[in-house]
């Protein structure tokens, strides 16, 4: 006998708004704790507390179920309770200039050195040139040129000297100083006069000017170095008095970073830096006087020398703060791990360590980082250079591509910076799982797996958190809080997303669009709280807002262009169910799927795969189909038919085996010549031993039948055949199970294809008996009846069977044979 339709209780599971201790949100304490993710929670507690390397986190489960949000709350909690990390600055080294040193310093501290040196240069470039322009210096540097004045006035008077007890006299010509012979007058001698002297006088003063001559040019190469050795002393004057005006200015840094041997090691290298180009910094402060100090200062600029006393204060915390927790919504490489920026000089790019910038993992340095796994695996270089870091420990600074050989130089080379952090990925599970397939370094960095459930299970406990949730949602975003009745039918809302009358769903954002979208409807009409009427009245909202192809197909249904029988009884024809997701909406559309048999080799034609319409789960399910009649009804004979089957109209893709207990329904039904009534449609999947199996959107598929029935008039008749399994999952709209308890629809449960043939045709399926044969009146007898007959019909055409194997016609005998080796 054909099953019992299913009682209306079983088809919707509500809420008892009694059942829940409040009449509403606003009754309830707020609440932070997940729901349902016991699993999840426990996986990111384990990961957070591993001090062990690769211990980090891949948080998976689709979006909405509240990853993000559980994640960053767990990742304060902890980070609470951390001290705060180090800061971190960039320092020019003077030794290696390419290769910019990093610093660290205690948290709190880094921003505080790099004001006091900016204030440093600042005062710097207003005492050193006071200091060198000061009073005390001018005499010492007077002393020093008088020292050296008076030494060439010395030795020019030792020579002067020797000339005049020798008749000779220095006289300065165009080309220098010579020696001139001199008369008894004590006049220079003419040439003339000069050759008038006696031979041997002119001998004597020849030899006399020659020796002096060469005392002279001596003279003459010692001055350079004499001037060469005061400028010394100069300079030693002012290195001096700038290395004591720098040790004055420093004094006061110095003594609040004596902890710090580092940075005093910096201050000692600037001192020195600046007293050995002190030239070229007063320089450039002279030149700098004429500019805006923006300009002055930049790279390039007079007091770009200035620029490397400067300290780049990277990441920096405040006193007080714990371990920083960051995520990062924009996971570019230069993002993740900074960058070098550059300004443009002249038509060229200069760079220097000023212009490091720091990357969420400095920022993150020490506490942790959140990031999309799917943005992260979308920007070229970030996913390398994260794994680089993380397994090598420390941050480098790198143009994209740098550690790929794609950039052939490197203007500068920032020395990396240890890293310390946990990084939790969040994404969808298909992520995680190619990750785990074709990533061998995925599986050493991310050894925890946060498994976030899309459902949890409808229980009392679960059922009053979901409900101090939604209250909670409502005070933080200042929405309306939720009446008893509402909170239950948000529950009811939650089992039919996920299909599962014992079950809740975790999706938490569509639960609070739900309570946004319904909070806005009862303050169009002024209510204090949200009521059921206003959450029925935004789902509906929500279903109207897509409906358009729906109501187009349903039109096209009534109208006639798209033909479904909903009335009747036909042979090989039956209303299938399926379903169709456009965007985030989903809708049941019915599909004549129909069958024809002829004499053939037993082929089973699935003629959407063979004009590539059927996808491989379709073209599975008709394979299935092929076997069970071979089984059952073949054991000891070939199989003499050719069928097809189709869904008719169908002008795309079909896919899933959701259908093929209806295609098999529709080939009994063409075998036996047995209609089928036509305002039953069905659905559900089968295997090759006839078991009905369960399958996925059934809700949508029995309205989406329902919805045509009731347009050309319930009659009592109609219903949906669905797979018992599927019992379970029911909870249908409020007129579906309405029109069910009067007794206008119905909805059947079945467990095997039998059963599905009985509730379709009102006969008999028939079980096998001891013979082999079925019981007459049954449609297995029909179907077995009609599978002999063709065979013979067959024989009786040909004298012989199809050999496939060997292309070639057998003979009964050798038929026989074939059928039974043994």
């Amino acid at each position: 006998m054909p099953v019992s339709p299913l009682p209306p209780d079983r088809l919707y599971v509500a809420c008892d708004p009694a059942d829940l201790p409040f009449a509403t949100t606003a009754e309830l304490p707020d609440s932070d704790a997940p729901v349902g993710q016991d699993r999840a929670v426990a996986a990111l507690t384990f990961a957070m507390g591993m001090a062990a390397e690769g211990y980090n986190l891949f948080a998976l489960g689709i979006q909405g179920t509240g990853k993000e949000s559980l994640v960053r709350r767990h990742l304060a909690e902890l980070a609470a309770a951390m001290p705060g990390p180090d800061d971190w600055c960039y320092v020019h080294d003077f030794a290696q200039p390419h290769r910019p040193r990093a610093l660290s310093l205690p948290h709190g501290r880094g921003r505080p050195f790099a004001q006091a040196m900016a204030a440093l240069i600042e005062d710097m470039t207003v005492a050193l040139p006071r200091a060198l322009d000061s009073e005390a210096v001018a005499h010492r540097r007077q002393a020093l040129e008088q020292e050296l004045k008076a030494r060439q006035e010395a030795a020019f008077g030792d020579v002067q000297k020797a000339a005049t007890e020798h008749h000779l006299t220095l006289v300065r010509l165009s080309s220098g100083l010579a020696l001139a012979p001199l008369g008894e007058d004590g006049e220079v001698l003419a040439g003339d006069a000069f050759q008038k002297l006696p031979e041997a006088r002119r001998e004597a003063l020849k030899r006399d000017m020659a020796r002096l001559q060469e005392q002279l040019d001596h003279l003459l190469r010692q001055m350079p170095r004499w001037e060469r050795d005061t400028r010394r002393k100069v300079r030693a004057l002012e290195r001096q008095v700038a290395a004591e005006a720098l040790d004055h200015l420093m004094e006061d840094l110095k003594a609040e970073m004596a902890d710090l041997p580092q940075v005093l090691e910096h201050l000692d290298a600037v001192t020195a830096d600046i007293v050995d180009n002190l030239r070229e910094v007063l320089r450039g402060e002279a030149e700098g006087e004429a500019l805006p100090a923006a300009l002055a200062s930049q790279p390039g600029g007079p007091l770009a020398a200035l620029r490397r006393y400067r300290v780049n204060c990277l990441v920096h915390h405040a006193d007080g703060d714990t371990a920083p927790v960051v995520v990062e919504d924009h996971p570019t490489q230069p993002n993740l791990v900074g960058r070098l920026e550059h300004l443009q000089h002249f038509g060229a790019l200069i760079a220097d360590f000023n212009l490091i910038k720091p990357g969420a993992l400095h920022r993150a340095n020490g506490g942790f980082l959140v990031l999309e796994a799917h943005k992260v695996l979308a920007h070229p270089f970030a996913w390398q250079d994260l794994k680089r870091a993380l397994k090598a420990r420390e941050i480098r600074i790198e143009p994209p591509g740098q550690a790929s050989g794609l950039l052939p130089t490197l203007s500068l080379d920032p020395q990396a910076i240890p890293l310390r952090v946990k990084v939790v990925l969040l994404g969808e599970p298909m992520i995680f799982y190619l990750l785990s397939e074709h990533d061998p370094d995925f599986r050493e960095l991310f050894k925890v797996a946060a498994d976030f459930d899309y459902r949890m299970a409808r229980s009392p406990a679960n059922t009053r958190a979901l409900a101090g949730l939604l209250g909670t949602i409502a005070r933080r975003e200042g929405l309306k809080p939720l009446s008893r009745d509402a909170v239950a039918r948000v529950i009811e809302h939650g089992a039919r997303l996920v299909e599962d009358q014992g079950k809740l769903t975790t999706h938490m954002a569509s639960l609070a669009d739900l309570m946004r979208e319904a909070d806005h409807l009862a303050g169009l009409e002024n209510a204090a709280t949200v009521g059921q009427a206003h959450i029925e009245a935004a789902l509906k909202a929500q279903i109207a807002r897509l409906d358009r192809v729906r109501e187009h197909i349903q039109e096209e249904i009534e109208e006639g262009t798209v033909l479904i029988a909903t009335s009747g009884a036909e042979v090989g024809q039956v209303n299938g169910l399926t379903v169709m997701q456009l965007g985030t909406t989903l809708f049941g559309r019915p599909a004549r799927i129909s069958c024809r048999v002829r004499m053939g080799r037993g082929e089973l034609i699935d003629i959407e795969r063979e004009v590539d319409l059927g996808g491989p789960l379709h073209s599975k399910g008709v394979m299935i189909l092929s076997a069970f009649l071979a089984a059952r009804f073949a054991e000891d004979t070939p199989l003499s038919l050719s069928a097809s089957l189709v869904f008719e109209q169908s002008h795309g893709p079909i896919e899933g085996d959701s259908a093929s207990t209806a295609e098999l329904c529709a080939l009994l039904s063409a075998l036996a010549e047995v209609p089928l009534a036509q305002g039953l449609a069905i659905t559900g999947a089968v295997d090759q031993t006839g078991r009905v199996q369960a399958i996925g959107g059934v809700n949508e598929k029995i309205e989406g039948f329902f919805d045509i029935c009731a347009a050309r008039g319930l009659s009592g008749d109609q219903g949906v055949i669905i797979p018992a399994s599927n019992a379970r999952h029911l909870m249908l709209r409020a007129d579906v199970v309405e029109a069910c308890r009067d007794g206008r629809f119905a909805i059947h449960p079945v467990e095997t294809v039998d059963q599905a043939i009985e509730t379709l045709t009102g006969l008999p399926a028939g079980e096998r008996q001891d013979d082999g044969g079925y019981p007459a009146g049954s449609v297995n007898r029909k179907v077995a009846a009609r599978l002999a007959a063709l065979h013979r019909r067959q024989r009786q055409l040909y004298g012989e069977a199809p050999d496939p194997a060997r292309g070639r016609r057998l003979g009964p005998r050798e038929e026989d044979k074939a059928a039974d080796p043994g």
